[in-house]
């Protein structure tokens, strides 16, 4: 890379990690969780929650008390509210005064997961560390998609819980010369892809149970480039209450990734 190309690699890097740090740092992100509640057919009430909250039939009510109201899709609601059935990773924000309660669906359960913007973890917060950006990282692969989608069962965060994702394929690639492969999960992003990984520097200077990657969607003949400097940590490197996904056991590799984010200073 010539002087010029590696200045624009770098301050393209730089404004990816700092929309990263925004969305973290964001009044309603993940350093503003407050608890995180598993929700049963028995009608229970939180200290950072309006109402009474159950999960009952496959669907999320609140029955809410007097003087208590909250707004959904733009729209208040007092007494009983039947929220609408919530996919698998899917998720509704409940808006309660300046916070935010996010009813969603992980593993297979319902959660209440308050978001209150004057948390002290929030408040606290002061960016996540990382490796300086460098294109040696950014490491031309080839997917190899799998004849249908295989689902693949793996843990999470919080202990007793699964996630079951569709692995579309593999990528194949090679660091210092050897053979290495990543089972990909589908992104957000239409056609694009999603790694979680482990790797050599885990636990040592990174979140030691996971970080993600976003992969482009890789052209027609499966060539893509995957980036290991926008490896980023998945909100359980910064708080106890995320129900993050694990790697499956294929992805832990041997290698040291010393790319991307690094250990927070918030890890809980």
């Amino acid at each position: 890379m010539t002087t010029s190309t590696t200045t624009e690699f770098a301050a393209d890097w730089q404004e990816w990690h700092q929309a990263q740090e925004a969305r973290l740092a964001d009044p309603h992100g993940f350093l503003a969780i407050t608890s995180l509640h598993f929700l049963t057919e028995e009608a229970e009430r939180f200290r950072d929650a309006p109402g009474e909250w159950t999960s009952v039939d496959d669907r999320v009510t609140v029955e809410l008390g007097p003087g208590e109201e909250i707004v959904v899709d733009g729209q208040k609601h007092t007494g009983s509210y039947r929220f609408d059935p919530i996919p698998e990773r899917g998720g509704v924000n409940a808006v309660w005064g300046d916070a935010v309660i996010e009813v969603a669906r992980r593993g297979g359960y319902h959660i209440v997961r308050p978001r209150h913007p004057d948390t002290e973890l929030r408040k606290g917060f002061h960016g996540t560390p990382a490796y300086a950006p460098d294109p040696r990282w950014a490491v031309a692969a080839t997917y190899k998609p799998f004849e249908v989608p295989r689902p693949v069962t793996v843990g999470a965060a919080v202990e007793g819980l699964e996630h079951v994702y569709d692995a579309t394929g593999q990528l194949e690639f090679e660091i210092d010369g050897q053979a290495l492969s990543l089972t990909a999960f589908p992104s957000y992003r239409p056609g694009a892809l999603m790694v979680l990984f482990t790797d050599a520097t885990s636990g040592v200077t990174t979140y030691a149970a996971n970080r993600a990657i976003q992969v482009p969607a890789p052209d027609a003949d499966g060539h893509v480039v995957l980036d290991f400097n926008r490896a980023a940590n998945l909100p359980c490197a910064y708080t106890a209450l995320a129900t993050c996904p694990l790697p499956p056991p294929e992805n832990r590799l041997s290698v040291a990734i010393e790319a991307g984010e690094k250990i927070p200073h918030e890890k809980p």
